[in-house]
């Protein structure tokens, strides 16, 4: 890592000051001062630390992160998505060509006002009804045509009083056509059109991650999405720690279409840092726009596609699925693995949820600074029945360094205060 120059680390010095005494303009100003030196300065503890500014955009804190009026549904979506910004158009009909839209508006039952004005005279004049030539002779009989030579007969044509007697073939023809048709027409009498179904659409879905390190980890998780599924990903990377962010926006370009990257200055709460676990996971279920959202660890490696089978039994009153449930015991204490069928809570590992639902429960809590209970905080708030479907589906965990890699006495602390809201709300219920 490059050398800090020392008006930059003076600069620092002065953002910490500002910061800490809540001159929030000040400490903003000099943030900018710093990045325009070739920097990215974020809280450390009581502290600071610098780091070079990387070549994607960085925002300064989670809180920072702006999130649209309208989230874009990746199901309604064309084109990339790079560097925290989505690029593409919305078509007019989902999945539907121009060709297909002229062929429906031509359709019998068709609503034409659908198309444009210039459309619609398109299909009106070349889809509607060939050209014809008109021969009076095939609807009425008369005004026949000779046939060829020796026609003179009755065969057709003019008989021998010069009356005009038509083709009598085509007369039979003509007054068979007339009569089925008077037998299936039923002008006086009001034709009920039947609608035809609109096909169900499937859930639109996003994989949701939080990126706090471990570049490895995130690379075998986004990849093995990628591979056995066709889930969207979602990705928020905090502080770039250890090449992290980087790999995110490798993984970017490797899948422009699959993946969505946000990056933050901040770094985890765990590490040191001020982004916390609750407010990390809000934010990526805001910035997303799919039907269902699904809270993934970096950690969790699928084996084959075990999203499809959490979104199936999103029925009915079932808000969440997941792939490992839990229930308290009679005082509310020692949780044990539950499942398949429905929970109380499901574990962060992997669980799929209604974003609507989601949002009614308010996200996740604020309060929860690290992950450990925290999804249990979350499964309690939210409005309808939580189901897991045990250890059947195809996924498995690598090390979960979000436990084993975070110092004891920082776990122990942070998961006693996310569960006393739990018990708070178990003895509410």
């Amino acid at each position: 890592m490059s050398e800090v120059p020392p008006h930059v680390t003076a600069l620092a010095e002065r953002w910490v000051r500002a910061r800490t005494g809540d001159d929030l303009a000040g400490a903003e100003t000099l943030r900018g001062e710093i990045e325009a030196e070739g920097w990215l300065v974020r809280a450390l503890g009581e502290g600071f630390d610098l780091v070079p500014r990387p070549s994607f955009e960085v925002w300064p804190t989670v809180s920072a992160v702006p999130v649209p009026e309208k989230p874009m549904n990746p199901e309604n979506a064309e084109g990339s998505v790079k560097a925290g910004r989505v690029t593409g158009t919305v078509p007019l009909e989902e999945g539907t060509s121009e060709a297909e839209r002229v062929r429906e508006a031509a359709a019998p039952g068709a609503r034409p006002e659908r198309l444009g004005d210039l459309e619609a005279e398109r299909v009106a004049g070349t889809e509607a009804a060939p050209a014809q030539e008109p021969e009076g002779v095939e609807l009425t009989g008369r005004a026949g045509k000779n046939r060829g030579p020796g026609n003179a007969s009755g065969a057709g044509g003019r008989d021998r009083t010069g009356e005009d007697r038509g083709d009598p073939e085509r007369m039979i023809e003509s007054q068979l056509l007339w009569d089925a048709s008077l037998s299936v027409s039923r002008l006086d009498e009001e034709v009920t059109p039947v609608e035809p179904e609109e096909p169900v659409a499937p859930p639109s879905v996003t994989v949701a991650l939080v990126v706090d390190g471990w570049p490895e980890d995130l690379l075998e998780c986004v990849r093995a999405v990628v591979a056995r599924t066709e889930a969207r990903i979602i990705a928020l990377d905090l502080g770039n720690v250890d090449g992290a962010g980087e790999v995110l926006e490798e993984l970017v370009k490797e899948y422009p279409h699959r993946v969505e990257a946000w990056h933050v200055a901040e770094i985890a709460h765990w590490r040191g840092g001020t982004a916390g676990w609750g407010e990390s996971r809000t934010k990526l279920l805001k910035l997303d726009g799919a039907d269902v959202h699904v809270v993934m660890e970096t950690s969790t490696i699928l084996d084959g596609d075990a999203i499809t089978p959490l979104i199936k039994v999103l029925e009915d009153d079932v808000v969440a699925a997941g792939w490992k449930g839990v229930d308290p015991g009679e005082d509310g204490h020692d949780w044990h693995e539950a499942g398949p069928g429905e929970v109380k809570g499901v574990l962060g590992h992997l669980f799929a949820v209604r974003r609507d639902a989601a949002l009614a429960a308010g996200g996740f809590s604020r309060d929860a600074r690290y992950y450990r209970n925290a999804d249990l905080e979350f499964s309690l708030l939210l409005p309808g029945t939580v189901v897991a479907l045990d250890r059947d589906l195809p996924v498995h965990q690598e090390r979960h360094r979000g436990y084993h890699d975070v110092d004891p006495a920082y776990r122990d602390r942070e998961s006693r205060r996310t569960y006393d809201r739990v018990l708070g709300l178990l003895r509410s219920t």
